[in-house]
């Protein structure tokens, strides 16, 4: 269960993280409420998975799942170009985020 919640907060990262960037540096209503109420629910969802993810594994997951999806969003919105060494940019990272799920040990 650990691993769905962190990513699922994972995700929430991307939303609060793409909410921010709309909030005009949160001078606008709706994108600030978002992020706020994202980034709480990311973040008590990523300290609850490191009562059973290790916290390098499970930050790095965190990190790496929201930041993917960061950049896949802009890509779909126009707000980023689309290149093919962005997309297998972030394969290798979606890579290196499955190889730390495979590998890591739980919780030290």
């Amino acid at each position: 269960m650990a691993w769905v919640v962190l990513i699922v907060s994972g995700v929430l990262e991307a939303v609060w993280a793409t909410a921010l960037g709309k909030s005009e540096g949160l001078s606008k209503l709706w994108p600030s409420v978002i992020f706020f109420a994202a980034l709480t629910v990311s973040m008590f969802g990523l300290a609850w998975a490191m009562k059973d993810i290790s916290t390098g594994t499970a930050y790095a997951v965190w990190v790496g799942i929201g930041a993917s999806l960061t950049v896949i969003y802009a890509m779909i919105t126009g707000d980023s170009d689309i290149s093919w060494v962005r997309i297998l940019l972030l394969l290798g990272l979606v890579g290196c985020i499955v190889g730390l799920k495979i590998i890591d040990p739980g919780h030290e």
